[in-house]
């Protein structure tokens, strides 16, 4: 299979540099997954702003919705990423582990919301309908799942990307479950 290369910074278009930048300045690097996408003149930039665009739902639910669809798209690189992430919002390294493995125990709101999109990654959008009704009585709204489907989608992008390409994690790696 063809070895893919991670471009650099002086690789890419003056519009992928200024988002090169961006990382740079925000993290302190550029992750190598989003390099990859810098050999697209539009890839990056329209990945970017697909993924900070505004959400219903908090920075810690969209961080449990990364880590199960990376966990079930088998995704190292974003696995480890998040799990980065996930703590830095606040969850424990427990709680990041029960996240991957499809469950939430310690928030309720949240196991409905981890289980749900559990079920709707694993079947392509074909979720089991208890897990919809619950998702929905845990106080979840239809604008909500409108938005927790454009994260997966969102993520989806990114797993596909790295399991395809198999570039370097350069996060600390997420432990194996």
């Amino acid at each position: 299979m063809k070895k893919f290369t991670v471009p650099t910074r002086d690789q890419v278009s003056e519009n992928n540099k200024a988002v090169f930048d961006h990382f740079q300045k925000a993290i302190g690097m550029m992750p190598n997954l989003y390099a990859l996408m810098a050999h697209s003149e539009n890839g990056l930039i329209n990945y970017v702003a697909l993924q900070s665009g505004k959400s219903s739902l908090r920075a810690k639910e969209r961080e449990a919705i990364n880590l199960v669809v990376s966990q079930v798209n088998g995704c190292i690189y974003c696995q480890s990423a998040h799990t980065v992430i996930g703590k830095m919002n606040g969850f424990t390294d427990e709680q990041v582990i029960e996240i991957r493995k499809g469950s939430a125990a310690f928030d309720p709101k949240l196991d409905a919301l981890v289980k749900l999109v559990k079920s709707i990654t694993e079947t392509k959008g074909r979720a089991d309908s208890t897990l919809v009704d619950n998702f929905f009585a845990a106080g979840y709204n239809e604008g909500n799942l409108v938005d927790a489907v454009i994260i997966i989608g969102d993520k989806v992008i990114m797993n596909y990307l790295h399991n395809l390409t198999q570039v370097p994690v350069d996060f600390p790696l997420a432990p194996a479950l």
